[in-house]
């Protein structure tokens, strides 16, 4: 594991320590905690981000039609 050192604002530092105090957990956990969420969520993001995008594309969605109807051939077969 590796050693990242940072600076906070004084008023975010104050409240990661209230908030690990009161979960007692260690506030680098609480650190890797959120910043693992915020990682997740920005992932989430592009991913609808890009479906989003690939609605806009006509290629692609005729692609995706003509996919849909191979597969609806198959499930009444």
């Amino acid at each position: 594991m590796a050693t990242f050192t940072s600076t906070l604002s004084d008023h975010l530092l104050q409240q990661l320590d209230e908030k690990a105090k009161a979960l007692s957990v260690p506030k680098n956990k609480l650190i890797e905690t959120a910043l693992r969420l915020y990682i997740e969520h920005l992932e989430k993001v592009e991913y609808i981000k890009s479906y989003k995008q690939a609605s806009d594309d006509k290629d692609i969605m005729l692609m995706a039609e003509e996919g849909m109807a191979d597969y609806l051939k198959q499930l009444e077969k």
